[in-house]
């Protein structure tokens, strides 16, 4: 059975508290199972990881290796930044989607660039909890049994 892991970085802790017109009333919880009821629909198994510590999250990239077949990864602000997550992803070699509840392009012009998404095979945003789901089905896509 295809293995992937779900990363949620720094603050999507706070989901369903932190500026819920933005990302919304739903919870991590709530967003966690909705990805669980996919990956069953899919026949796949999921499992999550969530810090606000950008070394934690490249400990967790680095331990992916050989025990997953893809990630789904919404590094929340490590992703305008973070040369490390990049570097982690980019050294696994795993296939990543980088994913995104708002539409980072429609908000402050620093979130509109991603240092971590040319390590990934794409990118969603702007889709709320469904472009975790949807990637999840892209990531099934590319990483055939």
């Amino acid at each position: 059975m295809r293995r992937f892991l779900v990363i949620n970085g720094v603050n999507l802790n706070m989901l369903g508290i932190r500026e819920p017109g933005i990302y919304g009333t739903n919870t991590l919880e709530g967003l966690e199972k909705q990805i669980s009821k996919k990956a069953q629909e899919l026949g796949v198994e999921v499992e999550f990881f969530q810090s606000n510590y950008e070394g934690a999250i490249c400990e967790k990239i680095q331990q992916a290796f050989g025990v997953f077949d893809g990630i789904v990864m919404n590094p929340g602000a490590f992703t305008h930044y973070s040369y490390a997550i990049r570097d982690a992803l980019g050294s696994v070699k795993l296939p990543a989607i980088e994913v995104h509840i708002s539409n980072i392009h429609k908000r402050e012009e620093f979130r509109h660039h991603s240092v971590t998404v040319p390590e990934c095979i794409g990118q969603i945003c702007g889709l709320g909890f469904k472009g975790y789901e949807l990637a999840l089905e892209a990531l099934c896509d590319a990483v055939k049994d």
